[in-house]
């Protein structure tokens, strides 16, 4: 559910990513398991930071979660697909449809995860591949 904006964004808590994650390795197959749980909150809280001190667009909070989560690393497995579901989870949350080509959403995430697109680059990566639904 959307909130309206002097409220501002639904976030995603760690319980529902935590879920997410537990949704992706039972769908995909993984090893189970938190990492590091100091990574896992400091990439949850990163777009709620970036909210607080900064004007970012949806786009560019739905990237901090997804570049956060899968360049900390903090789950044992599944690390690319929690974060691009966390980014989609809280674009739907906020009144928008990531629809992306399957392909192409691996291939970024993939470049994500090795260093080769930063935030800025997914932002606007996601708000191309995003419609108001």
């Amino acid at each position: 559910m959307a909130t309206s904006q002097s409220d501002g964004p639904a976030w995603c808590s760690k319980k529902l990513v935590l879920a997410l994650h537990a949704e992706t390795l039972q769908q995909f197959g993984g090893t189970t398991g938190l990492r590091d749980e100091g990574r896992l909150e400091s990439a949850l809280s990163r777009p709620q930071n970036r909210y607080a001190f900064a004007d970012p667009s949806l786009f560019e909070l739905a990237a901090a979660y997804c570049h956060g989560i899968v360049r900390n690393h903090p789950f044992v497995d599944g690390n690319k697909r929690t974060g691009l579901l966390a980014a989609r989870v809280f674009l739907f949350r906020n009144g928008y449809q990531l629809d992306p080509d399957e392909a192409e959403m691996v291939q970024i995430v993939e470049r994500v995860a090795a260093g080769e697109v930063g935030e800025e680059e997914l932002a606007q990566w996601i708000e191309k591949n995003s419609d108001s639904r």
